[in-house]
């Protein structure tokens, strides 16, 4: 099944003067839209009852069929996605690529393991592909340069929170005209997600440790592809779940997942998926599995303590920090910046430490063009589009100056009639890890859980518990190898006599904390000039490098 005319559009897309449309390729290494929004697929494809023809596919296989629908085959040929594909997934150690596995038959109770990848986390999914198509596109720009020419070269900026990372770099270390620069706040990544980014020594690897948190890191990303300059002189690619492949490239493991359970009930109709998520990336992945068929019944955002989203759909209002009865979001300090950062919480689940959801846009702007498209039938498309758009920069240029705004009823109400969410706590989430491993939540014994999986499957527990159904099979998605967070996992299960850590250590893991590293540190104080000139340096002694044939 080829793609048909694929177009690609920003949230914020308001402007008649501006782009309308972009091509996959310029979504791809473009990452972030000059205006600040998100690209976005401009129709998403409604397979109808054709996806249970993919039923029997390997997970490859499955990939291709759904990526190629969203790129134009003028761009990608099918032997060249078929071969990108392939190469992504061969790097993945479970044959089933992401295997799903029961923890409950009764309570029906499913986990899908999504860190079999070479970083042990689900971002590899994304990512090796992502890492692929780089290279791709840059092989093909630079194969006709006329002598002379200089050649196309990418810089990669990231950051992360941990396991984009690890991921990112794993998935362009090597890479020929590609340089990759990830961000990380300063001490508050797991000491294996620190050494897996920083013991990378690829000279076009380059890992930032920055005094803040990881909004910092990822404002200072926004800031560098909002700076003219800097696109132009060092042509700026994102690597984070900003970037369309990333969700692309993850719609794929909710169909695989859906298929494992058909296998086991050919009678199935539907299925739950939830979903922890910070960055809202993740689960924006099966929005777009629901908008194109699949029976989903439900979409379950599981955040920690840091719940933005949580009270989202609670309140219809998207805050930076909760409203204090009787008192107004922002006010202005004594140093003229807006008194709104209620700053982020430090938990067990550091991956999801995330004041704002970058991905969440993405959602509001389809669920206001489904909403103008309501209220305004008769009103062109185009101009459709337009308003939504407006609407969305309107919304997140107020978060920007106030720290919160309200959707309108009618979209925070198509929003819960597909979503609902729990908020697992610090406590809770230690809990869920040591009640799984005990048999007690769950009827498997001995699964060990990291804390992030952990909140997805307190969420479930919850969510099976309300609802009083078990009909209705419930995925819960595992983002991580326990190894990774060793910390949360061997402080819930301390007293477990029966547990060894050293049973989970994966081998790759052994030694990597005595390894060579490479790191840059960025003071507060340097901020956002400091990073540009180190991106500045690097790339140049990169190039005299390769010039000089070293």
């Amino acid at each position: 099944m080829a793609a048909n005319n694929s177009k690609y559009s920003s949230t914020r897309y308001h402007d008649p003067s501006q782009r309308e449309f972009f091509s996959f390729e310029e979504v791809v290494l473009k990452g972030l839209a000059s205006d600040g929004g998100l690209f976005h697929p401009h129709e998403v494809p409604n397979v109808g009852s054709k996806y249970l023809e993919w039923r029997d596919l390997s997970f490859p296989d499955l990939a291709y069929q759904i990526i190629r629908l969203y790129v134009d085959d003028h761009e990608i040929s099918n032997d060249e996605l078929k071969t990108l594909v392939d190469r992504s997934y061969s790097t993945f150690r479970h044959p089933d690529t992401v295997p799903l596995v029961t923890l409950d038959e009764s309570k029906n109770l499913h986990l899908l393991e999504l860190f079999h990848g070479p970083t042990f986390a689900f971002k590899d999914v994304a990512l090796q592909f992502l890492g692929n198509l780089f290279e791709f596109f840059l092989v093909r720009k630079n194969q006709n340069l006329k002598p002379g020419e200089p050649r196309h070269h990418l810089t990669v900026i990231g950051a992360t929170s941990g396991d984009t990372g690890s991921a990112a770099i794993y998935g362009l270390r090597g890479k020929k005209d590609v340089s990759i620069f990830i961000m990380f706040p300063d001490g508050k990544v797991s000491p294996v997600q620190e050494a897996q980014m920083t013991t990378v020594l690829d000279p076009n690897v380059h890992c930032l440790s920055v005094q803040g948190t990881f909004d910092d890191c990822q404002d200072y990303v926004k800031a560098l592809f909002a700076d003219p300059d800097m696109n132009k002189i060092h042509h700026l690619a994102a690597v984070n779940s900003i970037n369309w492949a990333r969700i692309l490239a993850q719609i794929t493991y909710y169909f695989y997942a859906y298929f494992q359970l058909l296998k086991k009930n050919p009678e199935l109709t539907k299925a739950k998926f939830v979903v922890p998520t910070g960055n809202f990336g993740d689960i924006l992945a099966g929005y777009y599995a629901l908008r194109m068929g699949l029976p989903v019944a439900k979409l379950i955002v599981a955040t920690n303590e840091n719940d933005i989203l949580h009270r989202f759909w609670q309140t219809g209002s998207y805050s930076k920090k909760p409203k204090p009865a009787g008192e107004p979001h922002g006010g202005i300090k004594e140093d003229g910046a807006q008194a709104h950062e209620a700053g982020v919480k430090e938990t067990y689940s550091p991956a999801m430490d995330i004041l704002v959801s970058s991905n969440f846009e993405r959602l509001l702007w389809h669920l206001s063009l489904e909403h103008e498209l309501e209220v305004n039938p008769d009103v062109k498309f185009e101009e459709t589009v337009r308003v939504a758009g407006g609407k969305i920069n309107g919304w997140f240029q107020e978060l920007k100056n106030t720290g919160s705004f309200t959707v309108d009823g009618q979209i925070s109400d198509k929003a819960r009639a597909i979503f609902s969410t729990y908020r697992v706590s610090n406590p809770e989430t230690l809990e869920a890890i040591r009640e799984c491993y005990r048999g007690k939540a769950i009827s498997t014994k001995g699964y060990v859980l990291d804390p992030h999986s952990a909140i997805g499957v307190a969420a479930s527990l919850r969510e099976i518990s309300a609802a009083g159904q078990t009909d209705v099979p419930t995925v819960s998605l595992a983002t991580a190898h326990p190894a990774k967070f060793a910390g949360a996992v061997e402080l819930a299960l301390q007293e477990e006599k029966s547990f060894d850590f050293s049973s989970v250590l994966p081998e790759q893991f052994v030694g990597l904390g005595e390894k060579e590293r490479k790191v840059v540190q960025v003071s507060s104080k340097e901020g956002l000039p400091g990073i540009r000139q180190i991106i500045t340096r690097e790339v140049q002694q990169e190039k005299e490098v390769r010039q000089n044939g070293v």
